[in-house]
């Protein structure tokens, strides 16, 4: 099967490169000519417009940063539209809207192809080791197609159900992320606040009920000062969103997510969209004076887990 990959940013990128090494066909593309030019060097061939993709490979994945963007990409001129057809299956692995997503499969389904939402989690440090986990919707007959290819790329692979139940999924799954994100950073303020020993505290949370992976990647980036776990204010606000979407669709008031949201706006706002996400602390830094930083943690996060062969989880039926 030859897999065409549109989109090689913080984590489009480490996919790609899971199924470059691991023996995968595949197409590249990019707007940033540079990211392509490093997939050729390893092997990858290149294409000059999504059309392209679609004419050439078997599976499409799509993985960018807006809704809007994969819309251009699928819809737009010279977009994949204009060549998917039966026996292709387009597969978005962006972080989306439910509604867009099954708004886009619906005319890629009317082409006779196949469409499959399968966002990722875990960070990009497991991206790039093949170990994060990939969420898949689709029907089963599909699901059994692609899934040699979603283990090349995540450990963990689950069938969630029919197209778009991945997204809500993934969505739901970063609401979670983000509120642990802010709870760590008031946490670590209060510790330092009441002169607690901070490389202590960690150790506290790390081994108590209130441990989280959060906790376990991103607070370590706090401490280090560098705040970088390649993820930006704006998407988490895109991300959050989408979690309010689907709520206000699903006739849900929420509490938490409308005060994040917030919070966020208020972030993006003092340090602009492209701050590092973490660094959301430094509202808390600048209204108290405190440096909430400590020796010892790495500046990112790297994955130790060994690569392995994924595999599909099964969920627990009664």
């Amino acid at each position: 099967m030859r897999v065409g990959f549109i989109g090689l940013g913080n984590v489009g990128g480490k996919l790609a490169g899971s199924l470059l090494r691991n023996g995968a066909d595949i197409m590249v593309r990019d707007l940033e000519d540079d990211l392509v030019a490093q997939f050729v060097d390893q092997g990858a061939k290149a294409a000059n417009s999504p059309k392209q993709v679609a004419q050439a490979c078997d599976a499409v994945i799509t993985c960018l940063p807006h809704p809007s963007i994969s819309a251009a990409v699928v819809e737009g001129d010279d977009g994949l539209l204009e060549a998917l057809g039966p026996g292709k299956i387009w597969m978005e692995m962006s972080t989306t809207d439910e509604a867009e997503v099954k708004r886009l499969a619906a005319k890629v389904l009317a082409t006779g192809a196949a469409a499959v939402d399968c966002p990722v989690s875990g960070g990009c440090h497991r991206a790039a080791t093949g170990n994060i986990s990939i969420f898949a919707g689709c029907d089963r007959e599909t699901f059994e197609r692609i899934l040699p290819l979603l283990t090349m790329m995540g450990r963990r692979v689950l069938h969630t159900g029919d197209l778009g139940s991945a997204s809500v999924l993934k969505v739901l799954t970063n609401y979670l992320a983000t509120a642990n994100l802010i709870t760590c950073a008031e946490a670590l303020s209060v510790a330092k606040a009441s002169g607690m020993d901070l490389n202590t505290a960690f150790e506290a949370i790390r081994i108590s009920s209130g441990n989280s992976f959060v906790h376990e990647t991103e607070s370590q980036v706090i401490l280090n000062g560098s705040r970088d776990i390649s993820f930006t204010m704006d998407l988490v606000l895109k991300d959050i969103g989408l979690f309010q979407d689907v709520a206000d669709r699903a006739g849900v008031p929420l509490e938490m997510n409308p005060l994040m949201i917030e919070i966020f706006k208020d972030g993006v706002e003092r340090f602009g969209p492209r701050e590092l996400s973490p660094n959301i602390i430094k509202r808390i830094e600048e209204a108290t004076g405190l440096d909430i930083r400590a020796p010892g943690f790495p500046a990112e996060m790297s994955d130790d887990e060994p690569e392995e062969p994924g595999y599909e989880v099964i969920p627990a039926r009664g």
